[in-house]
């Protein structure tokens, strides 16, 4: 089956932004001028999933009317013929048809998948997280679409990561596979996953990324994957399930993999999220040609000037 929906989990706490994420949903930090998660629906939109589902928690309700109209706003802007900043404004609730679900308590990725069953039902399906801003000259989704169609099952998005790193993330044991001459990224077989295991225990420095198209199987899985680490129910220990399960059975839908090695910004960390904006910006026709001079100017005088506090 084709896919067509997008679930995207938004229901973090967002603590390490803490206190800017007191009260504004860690999601609508604004990358530049727009608000991080909508980049990650727009990365849906572009590539057909406008069906899109957002899994919130109660202190969510900023990212629903995000997508929605805003009727006051919008008469504001017409009365002054703001043409430009109307567009904009706007822009966000044409991209995709947005539902929402709730997770009703932080009980991991896992879980906050599961949430999505009953909108996705017996059909694959994308999940995006909002932490992960891939670049949207990278065609990371669109080829990992590309490889579900062709061997069924569940395709993940790998990354080769430092490896003092490994023990940030869910870590792969991979086999290669046959690349074709349409292929924009190494694609492999997933045949065993760990999530955040120590540095001398990772059977790789391939890392899973916020992107994965999933089988409908993954709920049935879900539902019986116990907590994990953290105490959380992981989709990494649910899609090791399904790969152990492909290597014993042929008949069973595989775990594939795609070796992204383009752009993404990680604004789920501080630093990479400051790093985010400003590469971004830079390289934006209306900001970048004066920003960048003062980047220079900045970095070539030696930066902060007084000690870092």
């Amino acid at each position: 089956m084709p896919v067509t929906k997008a679930v995207i989990p938004a229901a973090g706490l967002g603590t390490r932004f803490l206190p800017a994420t007191k009260a504004v949903p860690k999601e609508m930090l604004p990358v530049v001028d727009r608000p991080a998660i909508e980049y990650v629906v727009e990365e849906a939109s572009r590539v057909g999933l406008r069906d899109v589902l957002l899994v919130t928690s109660r202190s969510k309700k900023a990212i629903e009317d995000h997508f929605d109209r805003e009727a006051e706003i919008e008469a504001a802007l017409e009365r002054k013929g703001d043409e430009t900043r109307l567009a904009r404004v706007r822009a966000s609730s044409s991209l995709a048809e947005v539902h929402s679900v709730r997770q009703s308590s932080p009980r991991g990725l896992g879980h906050a998948i599961l949430c999505a069953a009953s909108h996705v039902g017996n059909e694959p399906f994308a999940v995006l997280l909002g932490d992960d801003l891939i670049d949207e000259r990278d065609p990371l989704l669109e080829e990992m679409l590309t490889v579900q169609a062709r061997f069924g099952g569940s395709v993940i998005a790998l990354m080769e990561v430092p490896r003092e790193q490994v023990s940030l993330y869910g870590v792969a044991t991979v086999e290669a596979v046959p690349s074709g001459p349409d292929d924009r990224y190494p694609i492999v077989k997933i045949r065993d996953l760990v999530e955040k295991p120590p540095v001398a225990e990772a059977p790789s420095n391939l890392a899973i990324i916020g992107r994965y198209v999933l089988a409908p199987e993954v709920f049935e899985v879900l539902r019986q994957t116990p907590p994990g680490r953290g105490g959380e129910i992981q989709i990494t220990d649910a899609l090791r399930t399904l790969a152990l399960r492909a290597a014993e059975d042929p008949q069973a839908a595989p775990v594939h993999g795609v070796v992204f090695t383009g752009r993404r910004y990680d604004t789920g960390d501080r630093v990479d999220y400051l790093k985010a904006v400003i590469r971004l910006a830079c390289e934006r026709a209306d900001l970048g040609p004066e920003l960048y001079p003062w980047l220079e100017e900045y970095v070539a005088a030696g930066g902060p000037k007084e000690g870092l506090s």
